[in-house]
């Protein structure tokens, strides 16, 4: 966990990030980021390893500094900055502790920094995750790891609270008390949420805008409602899909024989639906998890944004 942010008071967006570059040497991990993650939502910042989302995420609590452009959280800019450290959280896989540190010892530390820390929720959270409290940290299981994390970040009740890959060594029992205990504390107590997941088929009735990085670039930055219906897969004989499709904003196409299969970014009309059934297609709506495999797949200059595709 991590704490960083400004003393003032925030207004408008949680966090902004404008023309945001990170190089290491002579590699390039983040270009020309332009985003803002709104307050009181839940973000999802989604794309491949290496698309630069960790990168991004310690740019945003001050763990490191842009090479270009600038961040912004709660109205400043948080790289070593102090001013009222326990208004972001941030739960990453690899937190380092006192070599005697045993988990009591986190959660007091915890409570030092977040002002708005919730003992009692934090109890709650280690009985339904079967934490023993005793045990020192570095000898806890990968999963007692993640799910210590995972407690600090929810009892935190930080304003911004940024989780990257929580849910590593989770089994999926845990992963879903993880996602039901998350959807409790934005109901009860509405925060800044940004998540970093490879697990998008789990998280996807969480988030309300999704950002896909792709090569250090924004791919798509967008609501999620919008991306969940705007792309679809056209099943059929190939000659039938092909000139389907012809047309449209090709994000994926796999060979199956005689048949094809492919993934177009579209909104289709009544009369384009009653052509593709006469045409003998299948048609289905393509679940967050496969656009975002779509995106990430396909060329970034054929795919720079979904928003363009007709409604």
């Amino acid at each position: 966990m991590t704490g960083a942010a400004d003393g003032t008071a925030a207004s408008g967006p949680a966090i902004v990030a404008h023309g945001v570059g990170r190089t290491y040497g002579s590699t390039t991990v983040l270009e020309d980021v332009d985003l803002t993650f709104e307050e009181g939502r839940v973000h999802g910042l989604l794309g491949r390893n290496g698309a630069g989302k960790t990168t991004l995420l310690r740019l945003l609590t001050g763990l490191d500094r842009p090479s270009t452009g600038r961040v912004r959280v709660l109205g400043g800019d948080p790289f070593e900055n102090e001013g009222l450290a326990g208004r972001v959280c941030f739960v990453k896989e690899s937190v380092v502790y006192p070599e005697t540190f045993r988990v009591r010892h986190a959660l007091r530390a915890a409570a030092l920094v977040f002002p708005r820390w919730d003992a009692d929720r934090a109890a709650e959270l280690l009985d339904a995750f079967a934490l023993p409290t005793d045990r020192t940290v570095k000898k806890l299981s990968r999963g007692m790891t993640s799910a210590l994390g995972v407690v600090i970040g929810l009892a935190s009740r930080a304003e911004v609270t940024l989780f990257d890959e929580p849910y590593l060594g989770l089994d999926a029992t845990a992963r879903q008390l993880f996602y039901d205990a998350l959807l409790e504390e934005i109901g009860e107590l509405p925060r800044t949420v940004v998540l970093s997941t490879h697990l998008i088929d789990e998280v996807d009735h969480l988030l309300e805008r999704v950002v896909v990085l792709d090569h250090g670039r924004v791919l798509l930055d967008a609501e999620a409602d919008e991306v969940r219906g705007s792309a679809l897969e056209v099943v059929g004989a190939s000659g039938a899909v092909d000139a389907f499709v012809a047309d449209r904003r090709l994000l994926r196409r796999e060979a199956l024989g005689p048949l094809a299969r492919a993934t177009v970014a579209a909104r289709l009309t009544a009369d384009e639906r009653r052509r593709a059934e006469g045409l003998g297609l299948d048609l289905s709506p393509v679940p967050l998890q496969q656009v975002v495999v779509s995106l990430t797949g396909a060329r970034s200059a054929d795919v720079r944004t979904l928003e363009e595709v007709p409604s």
